[in-house]
């Protein structure tokens, strides 16, 4: 099982490798060469590959990196999403939507997300979420290569689980980033967690002791 694992990371490094060879020939017929495309290994910001160049970040991006990683785990965090209401959490099993409409519904069950180690598949959502909302194009740039390396990048611990069309379609969208570029991978995700994790949630004993627990009278003062 390892040696099948590590066969497929090599064969899903050779196809981003590809993947953004074409992406740097495309900005070069477009004569939207970037400025380091004399080095073609450089201009593979998204971190699609394992060269050496990836270890040289400025000072600046790192601080920019760190600064927006903070603002992205703090925000929506369960412990700090609102105790949801006895009525609330009982609409959740009508729908997953119902869930993810409720801020309460979505900590909840990114905690429970957590418990089953795909907490990056309710972040990579939500960070798609705010991204849709922001308007300045320099602030889109740079958010949309942030989740890519955050989270389609097959080098990050927190890459989230997406098939090849997604994966092709997002490289294209790569050649003129918008608060749209990762549209059909949120959608594949949020699929995803709606088939895969919210029955699970439903049925599982997180959600039957919040349940419980919103249940019990509060304490006489």
């Amino acid at each position: 099982m390892g040696s099948e694992r590590v066969e497929m990371r090599k064969r899903q490094m050779q196809v981003h490798q590809e993947a953004a060879a074409s992406v740097l020939q495309a900005r070069h017929r477009m004569g939207n060469t970037p400025t380091n495309a004399s080095n073609a290994c450089c201009f593979c910001w998204c971190c699609c590959c394992s060269c050496s160049c990836l270890t040289v970040r400025s000072e600046d991006e790192t601080i920019q990196r760190s600064t927006f990683e903070r603002r992205t785990e703090g925000t929506n965090n369960c412990e700090e999403s609102p105790k949801p209401t006895l009525e609330d959490a009982r609409s959740w099993p009508m729908s997953f939507e119902k869930v993810m409409k409720s801020a309460a519904g979505r900590g909840c069950f990114r905690q429970f997300l957590r418990t089953e180690f795909s907490e990056e598949n309710m972040m990579f959502w939500f960070a798609c979420e705010e991204l849709k909302k922001e308007t300045n194009k320099t602030v889109v740039e740079e958010k949309v290569r942030q989740i890519y390396e955050d989270f389609i990048s097959i080098l990050s611990p927190k890459e989230v689980s997406l098939d090849s069309r997604v994966r092709e379609v997002i490289h294209r969208n790569m050649l003129e980033p918008t608060s749209h570029t990762f549209n059909d991978a949120q959608q594949q995700i949020y699929t995803l967690m709606q088939r895969d994790s919210y029955p699970r949630y439903m049925n599982s004993t997180a959600y039957t002791d919040l349940l419980k627990s919103l249940e019990e009278p509060p304490p006489e003062p």
